[in-house]
């Protein structure tokens, strides 16, 4: 199988190259146009394995997108490239709505274009795998059952938004024209490559270097999380395995307030890593809350592990341990971000 992956130099597309790599036979063309938040480094041994192949593209760039699919014939696609970070969406909409919009558009009428081209044995095993986030379905309150993949959508955020644009730009596609694809919607991802501007690398980034560990209003906003390996594992079942015009819900059932993950990390740095001034809970600082934050995630990941035969190995504490460790072990990776990138500002908030 050949797989056109968009955003393989990204958190999670990196971590699915990494497992495509590792546990199948597949090749993997790469199309990433390596963005800030790109990191080549994390597909690891997959840099120099044959069976990978990056392409710099940007898929609003349709033309590009049609030259890469006849240059390389993909057996199907797995679209993970996206803007994600939902404070910048507050500030730049419009970047999200080019690339998680005009991006999968593009990339949908390439697809479609392909797929009428081939033989009708490949037509009939093509799949088309968007991969989305559990923001679409807007937002929870205590008691409330878990998202499904029958939730309405209710975007609350510009993020948000572009991604159910996405979403339903996907299944149009598969109602309209018969493009076989579906869609996965996940939770909140960590662990090892994830870019020092989300919650969990940025208070780590943070305590280390003993600066205050912002949260926005008490931490009381709940998320949803999964380890990043949990999730490709998923993913790769899913294409394997979904029907076109499924969706699935990927989650390890693992919610958790803000608070109580920063404080589980400042534990753990504790112990790896000794601060002589003090515990590090010393530097959680309480901040206003940011517009639109959205109270509570959390997913029904049952279907889908009875649908795709998988389920995640990661418990929260041992995954949140290990990206802990990680990080700390890894420390000149993201140290060389933060000071290419974010020389002279003040960091996001962290929660």
């Amino acid at each position: 199988m050949k797989i056109l992956l968009t955003g393989g130099m990204g958190f999670i597309g990196s971590a699915v190259i990494r497992r495509l790599i590792r546990t199948t036979d597949a090749c993997v063309v790469n199309v990433d146009c390596l963005t800030y938040a790109a990191s080549p480094e994390a597909i690891e041994e997959a840099a120099s394995d044959p069976r990978h192949l990056h392409v710099k593209a940007d898929i609003a760039d349709t033309a590009a997108m049609r030259a890469i699919f006849v240059a390389h014939d993909p057996d199907a696609v797995m679209h993970l490239a996206a803007e994600s970070h939902v404070d910048r969406s507050i500030d730049q909409p419009a970047a999200f709505v080019r690339t998680n919009v005009a991006g999968t558009l593009s990339l949908l009428e390439a697809a479609l274009a392909h797929w009428r081209s081939l033989p009708p044995h490949r037509a009939q095993t093509f799949r088309f795998h968007h991969v989305s986030t559990d923001e679409v379905f807007g937002h929870l309150e205590p008691g409330d059952a878990p998202f499904t993949a029958a939730t309405p959508y209710a975007p609350r955020s510009p993020y948000a938004a572009s991604k159910a644009a996405s979403d339903h730009l996907v299944r149009a596609f598969w109602a309209t024209y018969g493009l076989p694809a579906f869609v996965t919607n996940t939770c909140n991802n960590y662990g090892p490559w994830q870019f020092p501007e989300k919650l969990i690398p940025l208070t780590i980034a943070n305590a280390l270097e003993g600066k205050p560990l912002s949260v926005y209003g008490r931490g009381e906003n709940i998320r949803d999380w999964i380890h990043v390996d949990d999730h490709a594992a998923g993913l790769v079942a899913a294409l394997l395995r979904a029907k076109p015009g499924e969706t699935h819900l990927l989650g390890a059932h693992a919610e958790r307030r803000n608070i109580e993950v920063v404080r589980a990390i400042c534990s753990a740095l504790d112990h790896l890593v000794p601060d002589p001034a003090g515990p590090r809970e010393r530097l959680i600082t309480f901040v206003a809350d940011r517009p639109g934050h959205d109270f509570r995630y959390a997913i029904d990941a049952g279907p889908a592990m009875a649908a795709l035969g998988w389920k995640p190995s990661h418990s929260f504490a041992s995954g949140l341990e290990a990206t802990v460790r990680w990080y700390v072990e890894n420390a000149s990776w993201w140290q060389a971000i933060r000071a290419r990138r974010y020389a002279g500002q003040r960091l996001g908030t962290a929660a």
